[in-house]
């Protein structure tokens, strides 16, 4: 199994609102009504909370990088499962359509991509929390980019075993519902994805994905302050803060095929 992960930007002209809108009324239909010629078995939207606990995250982090608007996020069954599909005279024109579609509201020069693989580290029985508008959770969204001088895969490695236990460790007194890390994973695919869209914002090296109660993240306790220090202290060995983005969301799940 593979993720694609499109961190979007709006076109300057569109408010938050109207990108969201376009974006879930229009444009999310049109990929779930192609998503079997694009081999695609599951797309989410998450979608930016104006928040200010947003804003406070970043801070409390020496300032980051902007929020962005949304993030798209499609499985398939696996990395050659998207050549095929896109190599495929049906793919192809799937995927030119969507290409059009996105030149209408996505700041696509701005709005990185890149393929990674899902890496579990607290999962709740059965797995299927989802942030939607009228549920109480919310899903933190954090991409990130490794140290300067650091190596993509040396930093993930250390996330992976390093961060992620600490974080598993107090995940009860940290509120965490699910925690997911998703690890980029370097491939030609996203080159010619990149080229297509004209990218020039650099991937990340991939994203820690949280799942909270809401109403959980305005309650303060020594135990949550602690654990929240000890998450931030460790981030800061191998995250660059100024480089990376952390944001609150709720999801819209369009297409869901994992099961099939």
């Amino acid at each position: 199994m593979i993720r694609l992960t499109f961190a979007l930007r709006r076109q300057r002209q569109l408010s938050l609102s109207e990108f969201q809108t376009y974006w879930r009324e229009t444009h999310g239909p049109l990929v779930a009504g192609l998503a079997t010629r694009l081999g695609i078995l599951r797309y989410v939207q998450v979608h930016t909370l104006d928040d200010p606990f947003n804003a406070a995250m970043a801070e409390s982090r020496g300032g980051m990088e902007p929020a962005f608007d949304g993030v798209a996020e499609l499985w398939f069954a696996s990395e050659k499962a998207v050549a095929d599909a896109l190599a495929s005279d049906d793919g192809a024109a799937a995927g030119q359509i969507l290409l059009e579609d996105e030149a209408k509201f996505i700041d696509l020069p701005a709005s990185p991509l890149w393929l990674a693989h899902d890496y579990p580290q607290v999962n709740p029985t059965p797995e299927n929390l989802l942030a939607s508008p009228r549920s109480d959770l919310v899903k933190l969204h954090y991409p990130l980019r490794q140290l300067p001088g650091h190596d993509e895969a040396d930093a993930q490695a250390y996330w992976r075993t390093t961060h992620g236990p600490l974080i598993r460790r107090q995940a009860a007194a940290s509120g965490i519902k699910r925690y997911m890390q998703v690890h980029r994973v370097p491939s030609p695919l996203e080159a010619a994805m990149r080229d297509a869209r004209g990218t020039t914002a650099p991937p990340f090296m991939g994203h820690a994905e949280l799942w909270f109660a809401r109403t959980d993240l305005g309650v303060s306790s020594p135990e949550r302050q602690l654990a929240g220090r000890r998450a931030a202290e460790d981030e800061a060995n191998f995250i660059d803060f100024a480089r990376s983005s952390i944001f609150l969301g709720k999801e819209f799940e369009f297409v869901n095929r994992l099961n099939d």
